[in-house]
């Protein structure tokens, strides 16, 4: 079986286990919060106005923006589903290198920012307080396991979602196009078929994924540290 085959395995069983866990559908809004954010900060970046964010119960999000130029759209189209699949490559590599405080703090700046500049919906609002609060409970802890294993678990979370939502973009895109999200809006602003974003958004997807799960099997293949033998008297 080749490696793009052990990728799409790895996927399978994670979403199972992480579906299985209890209040996963929380933490399921770490990845539209990401996914909004990136669109949000490519409007900046292109001279934008970013009007608000709003984050809804069922994991589906939306950001509505302002921008001079029409074809500004495109790029920040392009955004949403690009970021969160990069966005879970950098969780697995940080905690491929022993950094997951630095993922948690991270993660948890980018909620603040949403919060205070971007989010205005009162669940979205309530889920990033919460999720927040979690995270400073889980940085201010002395397990470090612990830490650690609620790190994993929102990585692992992100990698799942970030390759389902845009493999399942594919089947809207295909089965009914106008309402395939930014694929429709990329549809619009080139007249490229919306099932040709949909597709471009689950490879990238898929190969950031592939990445992922490669900085995760690496942690288990670090060479074990040398014992020391200390002789007293």
């Amino acid at each position: 079986m080749g490696k793009w085959g052990t990728t799409i395995i790895f996927i399978v069983i994670a979403a199972i286990l992480t579906y299985i866990i209890p209040f996963n559908s929380y933490f399921r809004n770490v990845d539209t919060m990401i996914h909004e954010f990136g669109h949000a900060l490519v409007t900046l970046v292109l001279s934008g106005k970013v009007l608000y964010i709003h984050l809804f119960n069922d994991h589906s999000g939306v950001t509505y923006s302002e921008v001079w130029d029409s074809w500004r759209f495109i790029p920040i189209s392009l955004a949403g589903y690009i970021t969160a699949s990069l966005f879970t490559a950098l969780l697995f590599a940080l905690y491929a290198r022993d950094k997951a405080r630095a993922g948690l703090i991270l993660l948890s700046v980018i909620t603040l920012i949403n919060l205070i500049f971007f989010i205005r919906n009162g669940f979205g609002v309530f889920w990033a307080i919460g999720f927040l609060a979690i995270n400073l409970f889980m940085l201010w802890i002395p397990w470090l396991l612990v830490r650690e294993l609620y790190f994993v678990l929102i990585a692992f979370i992100c990698l799942v979602e970030s390759v389902f939502a845009p493999v399942y973009l594919v089947f809207t895109a295909v089965t009914s196009p106008g309402y395939a999200g930014d694929a429709a809006n990329l549809w619009e602003a080139t007249y490229i078929p919306a099932v040709v974003w949909a597709l471009l958004f689950a490879i990238v997807a898929i190969a950031c994924a592939r990445y992922a799960l490669g900085q995760f099997m690496r942690e288990f293949r670090k060479p074990s540290q040398p014992r020391k033998i200390m002789r007293t008297q």
